[in-house]
């Protein structure tokens, strides 16, 4: 039975829809929080079960009879995510799982300043330690990220952030449509190489595209960082959210989300949506 974390968030419960349509029902089950959230994909024959990382008692329930344990991982960071992680991991291995995968990120790195790529790097650690055959799906920049940084920009006319770097920005359907093909085949083992989209463009890339796509200019300013920390929190983001995105900038100007290579579309066999596409379907409104 495949496994897969999280099936109520975005990138799980895409993993979860596209399995269905590459192996039957009855070798899924999903691992989530709230089981009433999930009933669509039991009555789809899925076998939903509660699974809490910050439960442990609940994940060998969870994970009974898994062949392979698919770890999304959690939207928290720090030693909570990485306890989590690690719980995870841990029971899976109990539970005899002969391949542990984990949506990991192309950031990932103990030394990084977005706050997430850490925990990814310690995660990753403790799968090397698990003693089983591992996929760490290093994924590109979630291009749904992008949306949300512009959406302020798209009503005033104006991509106010840091001085940012180049980002390799993904689309969640093609990384579903990647963690499905290692779970069902035999790509991507160990550390993958980082999967991404085609290109890599920095935020004034991206208001050249939204005054493309507009018709309405999108003027780039840069900003401090303390300014945009400032500004963040008055408009009522909480300060540890406000300083994480502080620090994605700060990343990106390390190049942490720069690399871009062929190994999503490869994995695929397919092109991968770009980000002015994705952009286009994600920003526009009919006219």
């Amino acid at each position: 039975m495949i496994i897969v974390t999280g099936a109520n968030g975005q990138l799980g419960r895409m993993v979860a829809e596209r399995l269905l349509e590459a192996v039957p029902a009855e070798q899924i089950g999903v691992s989530v929080r709230d089981v009433a959230a999930a009933r669509d994909l039991g009555a789809r024959g899925v076998r939903v079960r509660r699974g809490d990382f910050a439960d442990p008692d609940t994940l060998p329930h969870a994970f009974e009879s898994a062949s392979k344990v698919l770890i999304v991982s959690t939207s928290t960071t720090g030693e909570a995510a990485v306890r989590g992680h690690r719980t995870a991991v841990a029971a899976a291995a109990a539970a005899g799982a002969e391949r542990i995968l984990y949506t990991s990120h192309m950031g990932a790195s103990p030394s990084s300043r977005f706050a997430p790529m850490p925990d990814h790097a310690a995660t990753e650690e403790a799968l090397r330690q698990s003693g089983v055959p591992f996929t760490s799906l290093r994924n590109g920049f979630y291009v749904s990220s992008a949306v949300e940084l512009v959406r302020g920009a798209l009503e005033t006319g104006v991509l106010a952030v840091p001085e940012d770097g180049p980002v390799a920005w993904t689309a969640h359907a093609d990384l579903a449509d990647a963690a499905v093909l290692a779970l069902t085949g035999e790509v991507l083992d160990g550390l993958s190489p980082a999967l991404t989209g085609p290109e890599v463009i920095d935020m004034a890339g991206i208001a050249e595209i939204l005054t493309r796509l507009t018709g309405r200019p999108i003027r780039r300013v840069v900003v401090s960082d303390d300014e945009y920390r400032a500004r963040l929190v008055t408009h009522g983001v909480p300060e540890p959210s406000a300083e994480m995105l502080v620090g994605l900038f700060a990343a990106s100007r390390d190049g942490d989300f720069a690399p871009v290579g062929p190994t999503l579309a490869d994995v695929l066999g397919r092109p991968v949506v770009g980000v002015e596409d994705y952009l286009k379907s994600a920003v526009m409104t009919p006219r």
